[in-house]
């Protein structure tokens, strides 16, 4: 069985009493950074084997992984916060075992982009999740399609890349058009600032930005 197994965003307090029973049962924990987990890892007394899995060996390993998953291993896979496969490495491995039909099971629990979402203040009936957007190559193309978008949009973004990426979207989608940055969520510094994508951007211009950002534009009326 491999599961898939979301861990805190930044509050340890944040996992679920079934997550910590399936980490202390299983075989192996791959970790997307073993240094990041083992904080988790010995916050609750879980001592099992780790090996790192991460987007730049996910290749490599992929296929010794799932054999050792044929073989009758219990895996499972966490990363350094959140859900696995979001924004995070997953995909491959989960697709691998679909084709091998290995069974895989997904624990519920921390995603930034829901949390964000719902404490926006924005649509959450109806969004569409849009990660990190391409750093150069098709991102004017993918900022001319979302300008059309009439869903509430969510994005990760990186603090050092927030100011020009609001600056962008008011270019595109209009200096008025309400948002939300939420950054640092469960943490210490959790902070959201609502309003238009100019006051936002305005705001982050004044002031050092640290943490995980999510961004969170409303659709277009």
């Amino acid at each position: 069985m491999l599961y898939l197994v979301p861990t805190p965003l930044g509050n340890l307090k944040d996992i679920t009493l079934r997550s910590i029973e399936v980490l202390k049962s299983v075989d192996l924990i791959l970790c997307e950074d073993t240094r990041t987990s083992s904080k988790l890892l010995k916050h609750y007394d879980i001592q099992n084997p780790v090996s790192p899995y991460h987007q730049h060996n996910e290749h490599k390993v992929l296929q010794h992984i799932a054999d050792q998953l044929e073989a009758g291993k219990n895996i499972a896979l966490i990363t350094d916060a959140g859900t696995p496969g979001i924004s995070d490495p997953a995909f491959l491995l989960v697709r691998e075992c679909a084709k091998r039909d290995i069974k895989l099971e997904c624990l519920p629990g921390a995603t930034a982009f829901v949390l964000a979402l719902v404490n926006s203040g924005l649509p959450c009936n109806r969004f569409c999740f849009e990660g990190f957007l391409p750093l150069k190559k098709g991102r004017q193309t993918m900022f001319k399609k979302l300008a059309e978008e009439e869903r509430t949009m969510i994005f990760y973004e990186s603090p050092m890349r927030l100011v020009k990426t609001l600056t962008e979207m008011m270019e595109y989608f209009g200096a008025d058009r309400p948002c939300s940055v939420s950054r640092e969520l469960t943490k210490l510094y959790e902070e959201t600032k609502r309003g238009s994508l100019h006051d936002v951007c305005n705001y982050f211009q004044q002031k050092p930005v640290k943490g995980e950002i999510v961004i969170v534009v409303q659709g277009k009326d």
